[in-house]
């Protein structure tokens, strides 16, 4: 009889061990797709808004959070800046363990002044980088971005069909991350603590 008893105890305490482990495996699962080991995406070198050259390297010891798009965009783009926005303020203190760089793909018309006003405006941390027509069209490759000038009648002349999601790389500036367009600020925040 002791020994059903305390078999019952034991299976009862190792029952509440593991529910009591189930939050926190839930807590490390992950909102974005986990790209961890892709073999793209290595590098970049662009000039960013204040005309200095700038490369992936550069930021290593902190996290990164890539995110190619265009400052004409009419929504995508104003509004996964916001989102990063947001992102930063729920990152608290550890905002600063994260560096923001907006690639733009539309180098003609986002001139370094342009994007000087557009990406600060968002988080004055935020960097955005810019090359030549020919730069950008390589840097697009490396990361399998996808961009289409389409014309339009609008007072822009053409909008630019892209890839929407964001790339995050770790502080030892490995590619860990693929965010989709339209994730929560909260969900994005605790996928990035993870890799903090």
């Amino acid at each position: 009889m002791k020994k059903v008893v305390m078999r019952h105890l034991f299976l009862v305490l190792l029952m509440s061990v593991l529910a009591a482990c189930k939050p926190a495996v839930e807590a490390n699962k992950l909102v974005a797709t986990d790209i961890t080991g892709a073999d793209f995406g290595q590098t970049l070198s662009l000039t960013d808004h204040t005309g200095k050259p700038r490369t992936l390297a550069e930021f290593k010891g902190k996290a990164v959070a890539l995110f190619f798009g265009y400052t004409h965009c009419p929504d995508v783009c104003p509004t996964t800046m916001a989102d990063l926005k947001q992102t930063m303020k729920l990152l608290g203190p550890r905002a600063d363990e994260l560096q923001v760089l907006f690639v733009t793909l539309d180098p003609e018309r986002d001139t370094q002044e342009v994007l000087a006003k557009f990406v600060p405006s968002f988080d004055a941390r935020f960097i955005g980088l810019r090359g030549s027509v020919e730069e950008i069209a390589a840097t697009a490759k490396t990361f399998k971005i996808f961009a289409s000038k389409v014309q339009s009648e609008g007072k822009s002349g053409y909008t630019i069909d892209h890839s929407a999601g964001m790339y995050v790389f770790d502080k030892a500036g490995k590619i860990r991350l693929y965010i989709n367009y339209g994730e929560k600020p909260a969900d994005m925040a605790g996928d990035i603590k993870q890799i903090l």
